[in-house]
């Protein structure tokens, strides 16, 4: 027969690995609420961040910011115009001065040729005059086609959890919690890493913004060019970098739906590493292709 020093043994064995097997399944049940909430948050962040990429690539330098616009235009008008009229005055007396050489001197002067230059000399004062509008216009045609591709791929835009989440809670009831402890684990690392990632995105969409708007603040001394052969190649190469610029939110909204139909299935997959291992990768490659639209629209347009 069992003595009482048994028996107690016994009881208090019984009792410790109660007490321990509910430590670990209450240490379980947290961390499976833990790596739930984080995977929820993973794809909340990023459809959050696909979303504001949608929003502010499409719009115009004036309603990005409009205080900024007023003060860059406010900069142009007073500082850049002036010194863009002294260039039209010296493009457009060179190009009469070469039009009268080009005709031996006068000497076989024809009286179009001061129509000519009249003709030019009207479009490029009014080209000066109108400098904002005529830029403005190319990035509301921008504008036009990238509110154009965000309405047709908007649908694709967003990552959808939630059927996905009842399977997640049934497959994280399986692991034991040493296993749990590692998915925790790495979970909190991407997610670290998604942040850094939206840094950097961060950077890409409002530094284009900004230098849209250092691009426009000069935007009358290239286009005061304009009047002369020679001398227009560098308003030419103006135009160019601007339309690559405004052209350049069409070619990240390609990316981002590019990256949404990817990772559309992604959270719906049977492992969650895999999960959150893919969608870490796919992340990085739209931070590399997003740095690389500049480049591309630049190529792409002739812009140097």
């Amino acid at each position: 027969m069992q003595t009482v020093r048994e028996i107690k043994s016994g009881l208090y064995r019984a009792l410790f690995k109660s007490a321990m097997d509910w430590l670990t399944e209450w240490i379980r049940q947290g961390l499976i609420e833990a790596i739930i909430g984080r995977f929820t948050g993973i794809y909340d962040s990023i459809n959050r961040q696909v979303g504001e990429i949608a929003v502010n690539v499409g719009q115009t330098p004036q309603g990005w910011n409009p205080g900024v616009f007023s003060m860059i235009k406010t900069l142009s008008d007073t500082v850049v115009v002036p010194v863009a009229g002294i260039i039209l005055t010296f493009v457009l007396c060179y190009e009469l001065i070469s039009m009268v050489i080009e005709k031996n001197n006068m000497a076989n002067f024809e009286v179009f040729t001061i129509y000519k230059w009249i003709i030019k000399t009207f479009c490029a004062v009014y080209i000066l005059t109108h400098t904002f509008d005529i830029v403005m216009g190319i990035f509301s045609l921008a504008q036009h086609v990238v509110s154009g591709s965000a309405g047709v791929i908007s649908g694709d835009l967003d990552l959808s959890v939630d059927a996905a989440l009842a399977d997640l809670q049934v497959m994280l009831e399986t692991m034991g919690m040493w296993e749990l402890i590692g998915l925790w684990l790495e979970s909190f690392i991407i997610s670290l890493s998604l942040q850094a990632m939206t840094i950097c995105v961060f950077i890409v969409i409002f530094g284009r913004m900004i230098e849209i708007y250092l691009t426009v603040s000069v935007a009358p001394i290239p286009l005061a060019t304009m009047a002369n052969r020679e001398w227009g190649q560098i308003g030419a190469g103006y135009l160019k970098s601007l339309f690559a610029l405004a052209f350049q939110g069409f070619l990240i909204m390609v990316c981002v739906a590019i990256y949404a139909v990817l990772t559309k299935n992604i959270p719906s997959g049977g492992n969650p590493h895999a999960s959150i291992l893919i969608t870490l990768a796919y992340t990085i490659l739209l931070v590399f292709t997003l740095m690389k639209t500049s480049s591309l629209a630049k190529n792409l347009f002739g812009a140097r």
